[in-house]
């Protein structure tokens, strides 16, 4: 196995993800963040992500041998052995929990490995090929990690990490549906039944459409509770108008064009979330 093919199926965009969601949990609890403390948390939730990513190749090389977007993943073009990619996985999982206890604490370790166990088990293994809410139950991968990163400062319960991680398991549907939409034909090509599969894909824009609302609700949440400011709420505020705006268009045309458009979107909004809670906690 290259060293190329090991970063492919470690989906380092999504690690990436992982960490900005565990570094904002650390931001939103944390009187000052530590750059070296980021910088481990960082290392930690790519090096554990990519381990459950590892085994979602392995797991469904099957069904990525029949889709145009991974035929050509290593597993599943033949490229790499499944035993060789499992023992990177085990790998890489074990040493970003090591690091999260070094490091950190016992929790942080806990809720990286409930992410990891989230995604290659209950989404990987049980849910994605059985029904179209696979997505949804797996979006709660997205909320450990930020529970994790909370834990860096505070290893018990806090109601602000926790309101942040009920907006991130609500932006993982409306992120991943629209997803299913552009790749509908792949994903009825393997028989994996996505929502678009299942319902089609106009029902889907107003399920997208409808899951915003209340995404856009929930973010707002930690500001009308007082936990966050007004630099906060302007920043979810612009940024879940724009979403819903893309979700109509989406529901007035339920093309491939506008769910990739609306992916797209779903990606800057998340990151604008996480901006505004630095610009509200540390920089303003």
């Amino acid at each position: 196995m290259t060293l190329r093919q090991s970063l492919e199926l470690m989906k380092l965009r999504i690690g990436f993800m992982i960490a900005m969601t565990a570094v904002t949990g650390y931001g939103a609890v944390a009187e000052k963040v530590s750059p070296a403390s980021a910088a481990l948390l960082v290392v930690a939730m790519v090096l554990g992500s990519g381990g459950s990513a590892v085994f979602n190749h392995v797991w469904d090389r099957d069904i990525d041998r029949l889709m145009k977007r991974t035929k050509n993943r290593p597993l599943a073009s033949g490229l790499t052995e499944p035993i060789t990619a499992l023992w990177l996985a085990a790998a890489l999982t074990g040493a970003g929990l090591t690091l999260a206890v070094l490091a950190f604490n016992w929790v942080v370790a806990l809720h990286l490995f409930l992410g990891a166990f989230v995604y290659a088990v209950i989404y990987t293994m049980w849910l994605k090929r059985r029904t179209w809410w696979n997505i949804v139950f797996g979006g709660a991968a997205g909320s450990f990690a930020l529970l994790a990163g909370a834990a860096v400062v505070e290893p018990t319960g806090w109601m602000l990490p926790a309101l942040l991680a009920i907006t991130l398991f609500l932006w993982t549907p409306s992120h991943f549906w629209a997803l299913a939409i552009l790749l509908a034909e792949d994903y009825r090509a393997a028989g994996v039944p996505m929502a678009p599969v299942v319902m089609g894909e106009k029902n889907t824009a107003w399920l997208i459409l409808a899951n915003s609302v209340a995404l856009v609700a929930s973010s707002l949440a930690p500001w009308a509770l007082g936990y966050l400011g007004t630099p906060y709420a302007v920043m979810a505020a612009l940024m879940g108008s724009v979403l819903i705006a893309m979700n109509v268009k989406l529901v007035t045309s339920p093309t491939r064009k506008w769910a990739g458009w609306n992916f797209a979107a779903s990606i800057p909004y998340l990151l604008g979330l996480f901006l505004g809670v630095f610009l509200d906690k540390h920089w303003m």
